[in-house]
């Protein structure tokens, strides 16, 4: 479903809306106060067969509000409870909804931007109040690595959502990758926004105005950089 300014003006006037696809949800909460808006813990693993890069899986965790937001409805048998069976259907949306945001990740292999397939086995699960939706992103077409490099980002290039690496070692990591491979990871510093000019005012309206081409999120990136011998 495409973004809908209905939903953003009933995210105003009622606060929250029903969850019919992460696409949806971001225009509505689009509407709040502060920037970010939505903070995600993030997961990812790149993966290999035969020398190979052929997509990545990815594994995002909302913070509590968002879940909240995101997970309106889908109790169908109203035990309290969101079951996978329950999540399904939304997991599927929401991950074919964000080819329209470009998945939020780059990948270049060997210098070269790598196009991504339609992705597959979307999966949601809910624990500790949090909602996780896990995805395999495939490349269109396997790239060669050779002894050049792997570069992947992930962030929002408008700063609507924070994405931060999860704690720990395996937050980013390869998966059949040839041995002898190694990963340099640099987390996002989701602090302050830097402004473009000084003195110019960081307002709702300014992030507003952005677009993806703008770039802003950039400096929020999170970086992996992996080479091989």
């Amino acid at each position: 479903m495409p973004i809908a300014a209905s939903l953003r003006r009933l995210a105003l006037a009622a606060g929250l809306a029903l969850a019919a696809g992460l696409a949806i949800n971001l225009a509505a909460i689009r509407s709040a106060s502060a920037h970010p808006h939505v903070w995600i813990t993030a997961k990812a693993e790149l993966a290999y067969e035969a020398g190979r890069v052929t997509g990545i899986r990815h594994a995002w965790t909302f913070d509590p509000e968002y879940t909240a937001f995101l997970t309106q409805g889908l109790d169908a048998n109203g035990d309290g409870k969101l079951s996978p069976e329950e999540l399904q259907g939304s997991a599927n949306e929401q991950a074919a909804n964000l080819a329209e945001f470009a998945y939020f990740t780059k990948l270049k292999v060997a210098g070269k931007e790598q196009a991504f397939a339609e992705p597959q086995e979307a999966r949601m699960a809910m624990e500790g109040g949090k909602l996780t939706l896990s995805f395999l992103l495939p490349l269109k077409t396997p790239a060669p690595q050779g002894r050049g490099v792997a570069a992947v980002e992930i962030y929002d290039p408008t700063y609507f959502i924070a994405f931060s690496l999860a704690e720990g070692a395996d937050a980013l990591r390869l998966a059949g990758a040839a041995p002898g491979c190694s990963m340099t990871v640099t987390r996002a510093k989701n602090a302050e926004p830097a402004v473009a000019s000084a003195g110019q005012s960081m307002t709702e309206a300014m992030f507003e105005a952005l677009t993806a081409a703008a770039n802003y999120g950039e400096q929020f990136a999170n970086r992996a950089i992996v080479a091989c011998p």
